[in-house]
């Protein structure tokens, strides 16, 4: 495993464990499989593990992981205040004490103001009494670190970057985002002053492995054989700000080769024709999604019951693999469930635009979406949809 320093010289893995997807259902965990995984990445040397207080069911399942293998003290914790929670002090201090009980712990590593998206989102949890909480727990020891996870433009993100003597901070960042969100800019902006970078959406929820026929191709036809996976974290160890990838990961094949690909490359691995061909397969991408969805799920849960993420999902599908591969996950997503899930239920409340990272039109484009996806024979299917799930 390689290791990069954090702001005070302490070793963090590159390869740090996204736990928001462990393996499970009706927010029921799998803890045996889940501990499984954990424990192979650290025997590989994985330190650094990344939760949030609204991952459900995930702080409970590591904290129980980790105290029942000594390992609270070998290892590194991230998780998150979910600021828009917060009213009032009071409810920084509960979510915070009911935080450090689920994780079965007296300290957070690294703790992070969850998805701020601007500034306004700063100032308002500042003015709330944050900087001076948490400095108060900073000085008992609760907190080591303190940084923000961001979603939002590179100016707001330096501002934010500005406003506060943070240790760290976390943005969505791949090459498809390279210029989009905190992008570049804010990434080497934020190296320039010394803070840590810790990237999420890698892979961008997996998308840069189900990529496009054309960009797939381009990756197939390449001497080096590098997979999908290798390119896109490859991409972001090679660059020097970067200290920390997250992923999600939850087969012990995929902690495997994830580990292997940590231990491969550092800054300046990738050689200008490496580089190049990055550049065409982010061509190709652009030229065929229709909706920049990562499926992070932060639109959800809709209120009227919209699987906004898979919709878009079968949305750009149909525009990659053709019309049959597009209304199939559509069918699946939609109609073949107890209560139909699609846009037809949308009443345009405009709630799940208050919190999309990419700040997609997400009204306007389930409504292009169901034209493009609810054909005849996607109604006549839905049609008989009840008599599939009775059996």
């Amino acid at each position: 495993m390689q290791y990069r320093l954090d702001k005070y010289g302490n070793e963090l893995s590159v390869l740090g464990f996204g736990c928001m997807r462990f393996t499970g259902n009706a927010g029921h965990i799998d803890l045996d499989k889940a501990e499984k995984e954990i424990l192979r990445a650290y025997e590989l040397g994985v330190n650094y593990y990344d939760t949030a207080y609204i991952y459900n069911g995930s702080e409970v399942a590591i904290g129980e992981i980790f105290e029942r293998n000594n390992m609270r003290d070998k290892i590194h914790i991230a998780t998150k205040l979910p600021h828009y929670m917060v009213r009032s002090r009071a409810d920084m201090d509960s979510l915070f004490e009911e935080q450090l009980k689920r994780l079965r712990t007296d300290h957070i590593d690294y703790y992070l103001m969850h998805m701020l998206t601007d500034i306004a989102s700063w100032n308002r949890i500042k003015e709330l009494g944050i900087i001076e909480w948490l400095e108060d727990r900073k000085a008992r020891g609760q907190i080591r670190q303190t940084g923000f996870s961001y979603h939002g433009n590179s100016d707001m993100f330096i501002q934010i970057l500005d406003d506060y003597d943070w240790d760290f901070a976390q943005i969505q960042y791949n090459y498809i985002d390279e210029h989009s969100q905190a992008g570049r800019t804010g990434l080497e902006y934020a190296e320039s002053k010394g803070i840590p970078i810790i990237i999420m959406e890698p892979l961008r929820g997996g998308k840069l492995i189900n990529l496009p026929s054309p960009a797939k191709a381009i990756i197939d036809a390449h001497p080096s054989h590098r997979s999908a996976a290798e390119w896109g974290l490859g991409w972001l160890y090679d660059q020097s700000g970067v200290k920390v990838v997250l992923s999600g990961m939850n087969s012990v094949e995929m902690i495997e080769e994830n580990c292997r690909i940590a231990s491969a490359y550092e800054p300046g691995s990738f050689t200008e024709e490496d580089h190049d061909t990055i550049s065409e397969i982010v061509r190709q991408y652009h030229a065929h999604m229709r909706v920049g969805c990562t499926g992070c799920r932060y639109c959800m849960p809709c209120p009227r019951n919209v699987d906004i993420p898979g919709t878009f999902a079968a949305y750009n599908r149909q525009a990659v693999d053709g019309k049959l591969g597009g209304l199939k996950e559509y069918f699946m997503c939609t109609a073949m469930r107890k209560d139909y899930t699609g846009p037809a239920n949308c009443v345009e409340c405009g709630l799940c635009e208050q919190h999309c990272p990419q700040k997609i039109k997400i009204r306007k484009e389930l409504k292009n979406a169901r034209k493009a996806l609810e054909t005849p024979i996607y109604k006549i299917a839905r049609r008989f949809a009840p008599l599939f799930m009775r059996f």
